[in-house]
């Protein structure tokens, strides 16, 4: 059995959108992921870029469950001493909604050149308008 490697003009990517509201955080990101890779298609290949650009509308209407609201905290480390840096799930999601997806899209992208080169592909908006109507994007229905 030979494996299928499709050629660059092979590839067709599309254009969908998402909306967030009331979807749970987790799995709103599993299955944006999964697209912007390309697994819900017939020529995926875990090395090339097969995938899909999604927007992501609505995004401060996300939701989480449990006590995560009160206890999640997002970290990252400037590389001096003393440099950590803690941000609750609160306070981002007053001040920056967008970065809670973005954050949760991308540790599940491949960590490597191929990953960054896929986290392009995703556009995420707090709000319901986007700059994207010239690209035609369709509804994405989450399972």
């Amino acid at each position: 059995m030979k494996t299928l490697i499709p050629k660059a003009d092979q590839i067709q990517q599309n254009w969908y959108i998402v909306d967030a509201t009331d979807q749970v955080l987790g799995r709103l990101a599993t299955r944006v992921a999964s697209v912007i890779r390309g697994k819900n298609k017939p020529y995926f290949a875990p090395n090339l870029d097969t995938g899909d650009f999604v927007i992501v509308i609505n995004a401060e209407k996300v939701r989480l469950t449990g006590n995560k609201e009160l206890q999640k905290t997002y970290q990252r480390y400037s590389g001096y001493p003393d440099g950590l840096k803690t941000i609750s799930y609160t306070r981002m999601m007053a001040e920056k909604p967008e970065e809670i997806i973005r954050h949760a899209v991308k540790g599940m992208l491949p960590k490597n050149i191929l990953g960054r080169q896929l986290f392009q592909k995703l556009k995420v908006y707090a709000g319901e308008n986007h700059p994207h109507q010239a690209q035609k994007p369709e509804s994405l229905t989450l399972d």
